[in-house]
């Protein structure tokens, strides 16, 4: 498995896992459009797994793209999370 999901309000959350490589691109695109065709959600949201992808993540994405415009779907895509600095208890903020 490439890509995680959350179906979430009608939004459609992929997550890639990892940073693909030419030979996981092709599965990756296929388990994005099956559960883009499964769940037919009102927006799709792609997150990358890293501040800078690869071109076969980036390829994957651009087929996203792609498969959500032809069913009209609006698609965005967003950089990896990072974790919030949180100070300890008893630290000034």
């Amino acid at each position: 498995m490439l890509i995680s999901h959350v179906v979430e309000d009608g939004v459609l959350h992929l997550s890639l896992l990892r940073d693909l490589d030419v030979a996981s691109r092709a599965a990756a695109v296929l388990e994005a459009e099956a559960l883009v065709q499964a769940h037919r959600p009102r927006l799709v949201r792609v997150q990358l797994p890293t501040s800078d992808p690869s071109p076969a993540s980036l390829s994957a994405l651009s087929r996203a793209r792609r498969i959500c415009e032809e069913l009209g779907i609006p698609l965005t895509a967003v950089g990896p999370l990072t974790a919030l600095h949180r100070p300890q208890s008893g630290a000034a903020p």
